[in-house]
């Protein structure tokens, strides 16, 4: 018995030995091939999903007003409880929110909302109430843990948001979102969001005397791709300060007072290969926006990035633009805060 214990455990040594050595003897294009692949595999995948149809919420015939000119503060414990899509026939008590649209149900530490999916895929249908929507089931859930909201008429601001979403009882994904600006132009923001399959999308921005911007994708703790632009100035005054671009475990880098963009494998300078961004002469370029790279493998070939993500590049470049945009976090979870809000105090 003990010999067989022995030798199982001396295959799975020289098994996991061997697979080791499998992952280390990649090439740089090889590492670059698989990373770019599990990439278009993950895009497809997010694409698939009703995480994705949630960001892509749009603003068309949503009414803007009641939010944009809030300046207050609303607290989690202002709005917390269980509430249940039922318009209400009371008398308007505000001009944005002239309706209650939902009744609490029940007491909570959290915010958790039961609405139709209409509602919640197709904003315009909350925001126009129509009373007859009341006989669709509450089929689509939010469930808030956090919820912060404050702006004042100096555009301080501060916002807090986590939160999970579910679809006929199952799963579409996880939100977090924060910011604090002092300005328009001065402050810091992340939004991130975490779909079942263990997929999350982050976008970040934080400035100072030099803004940097994170455009990332990940599977649970590993990333897939990174993407990290250090600059000052603004507009066509813009100076690129550092660009850092991880695709899995090859990292591309361009920092000031380096005459070459340098290319790393595992963290090791890979001495015989190479980079080149191109711009298309773009001051606000990313690989969402207008901003390709070459590289210039170990064996002298070549290959665009563009080219080996293209089967998903539209895919990210959406990302990219729903994470900035944010407007179901708007037009869906801020409406409804605030509606319950306006409602019940």
């Amino acid at each position: 018995m003990k010999k067989i214990i022995f030798m199982t455990a001396a295959i799975l040594v020289v098994t996991g030995w061997q697979c080791s050595k499998v992952d280390q003897s990649l090439t740089l294009k090889e590492s670059v091939e698989l990373s770019t692949a599990r990439i278009n595999t993950a895009l497809d995948k997010i694409a698939d999903s009703k995480g994705y149809t949630l960001l892509s919420v749009t603003e068309d015939g949503t009414k803007t007003e009641g939010i944009d000119g809030f300046r207050d503060s609303i607290e989690l414990e202002l709005i917390a409880g269980v509430y249940d899509f039922k318009p209400g026939t009371d008398k308007p008590r505000n001009l944005y929110f002239p309706i209650r649209l939902f009744l609490k149900t029940n007491d909570s530490d959290k915010l958790i909302v039961n609405m139709p999916e209409k509602l919640a895929f197709h904003p315009k249908y909350l925001h126009f109430c129509d009373r007859a929507d009341s006989a669709l089931k509450n089929n689509f859930s939010i469930s808030a843990s956090k919820y912060h909201f404050y702006y004042n008429w100096w555009n301080n601001s501060d916002y807090e948001l986590i939160a999970d979403f579910s679809l006929n009882s199952e799963d579409i994904g996880s939100l977090e979102m924060f910011s604090a600006w002092n300005s328009e132009t001065e402050g810091n923001q992340s939004n991130n969001f975490t779909f079942p399959e263990g997929y999350t999308i982050t976008k970040s921005v934080e400035t100072g005397d030099t803004v940097t911007m994170v455009f990332a994708l990940s599977l649970n703790e590993e990333t897939l791709l990174r993407e990290s632009i250090s600059f000052t100035g603004d507009g066509f005054k813009r100076k690129e300060k550092q660009y850092i671009l991880s695709v899995g475990n090859v990292d591309i880098k361009r920092t000031t007072g380096i005459d070459s963009i340098e290319v790393f494998l595992d963290g090791v300078l890979q001495k015989k290969a190479g980079a080149k961004i191109i711009d298309n002469d773009d001051y606000n370029s990313s690989i969402c926006h207008k901003r390709d790279i070459l590289l210039t493998f170990d064996d002298g070939t070549t290959e665009n990035l563009s080219d080996l993500i293209s089967p998903s590049k539209e895919i990210l470049k959406s990302l990219s633009k729903f994470l900035g945009e944010m407007y179901f976090s708007k037009h869906i979870v801020d409406y409804i805060a605030f509606s319950i809000y306006y409602n019940n105090h």
